[in-house]
């Protein structure tokens, strides 16, 4: 989310557009099961032709209603207008538009990245589009360190073998689970991959100077741990800090040169908070500053 409110807007809307292919113009189309309200949308759809847009609103009410305290009145109204944007692209836009006719298999697969990187625009603007999304959203708000694209996979099971019933279709539980699994991977790696950084502990002689380099080199800040040699007892800096992959490289290039008996354990963190990496929140949290 940034600073900029019409930017957000923009994200929201060209989010709520793409999510909505994915669903109606790859996933409905080659009758996959998609995820949460929109999955039950989509089985109302195909049985009785109910516009998926307005069965998403109307579905929606109950749950919005239970989770308001919980996530609060900022985000609610911001899933609000996505929800709307969602049921107006659904109903009014797409329907127009071409949808892919193709192989199952692809559309499966296109509508899942494609699916995934609207349900992730929407996300991070802390939004939604509602129904499971809100139900999700509220356990990330308790518990934060789990994977959101996780629990949005999990949510979504249900309606995948609900679907494979409703229409004695196999084999669409199979794509079903396919989808929902691309999807949910493509979400977790824009939310959290592209903000997933390295970590660098550098045991040392001299931390003060691996400190100083790292800064020269990767303009990154560290920190200095005391540590002592588990054979010999020897006291021992321990210098660690976060970084970029490029910036490990130029960091541990840097650290080979200025003191060549140095020991490297290069790590992989999920996320990183902080000055220099970006904060992704979610639900109330950002009520503060709005």
């Amino acid at each position: 989310m940034t600073q900029n409110k019409t930017v957000n807007l923009l994200l929201e809307v060209l989010g709520c557009f793409i999510s909505a292919a994915g669903i109606y113009s790859f996933a409905v189309a080659a009758e996959v099961p998609v995820t949460g309200v929109a999955g039950i949308c989509a089985i109302l759809y195909r049985l009785f032709g109910l516009p998926m847009g307005l069965s998403n609103v109307l579905i929606n009410v109950p749950i919005v209603i239970l989770s308001y305290k919980l996530l609060g009145r900022s985000f609610l109204l911001r899933s609000l207008r996505c929800m709307i944007l969602f049921a107006v692209f659904t109903d009014y836009l797409l329907p127009i538009m071409p949808v892919y006719t193709g192989n199952r298999l692809l559309a499966t697969i296109c509508g899942g990245v494609v699916g995934g990187i609207g349900d992730a625009l929407i996300y991070m603007q802390n939004s939604s589009t509602g129904g499971i999304d809100f139900i999700t959203m509220a356990i990330k708000a308790k518990r934060p360190h789990l994977p959101f694209g996780n629990l949005t996979f999990g949510a979504a099971l249900a309606v995948i073998l609900l679907n494979g019933a409703v229409f004695h279709d196999v084999d669409s539980i199979i794509y079903g689970l396919m989808f929902n699994f691309i999807v949910a991977a493509v979400i977790n790696k824009m939310m959290f991959g592209f903000s997933s950084s390295m970590l660098a502990l550098i045991v040392t002689d001299d931390g003060k100077a691996a400190c100083d380099e790292i800064d020269r080199v990767a303009d990154r800040g560290s920190t200095i741990l005391q540590g002592r040699g588990g054979y010999a007892g020897q006291p021992k800096d321990v210098v660690l800090c976060a970084c970029s992959n490029k910036q490990l490289y130029e960091i541990e290039h840097a650290m080979q040169v200025l003191d060549p008996g140095c020991f490297i354990i290069m790590l992989q963190s999920n996320e990183v908070q902080g000055e220099g990496f970006r904060r992704l929140e979610l639900g109330k949290n950002d009520e503060r500053s709005s």
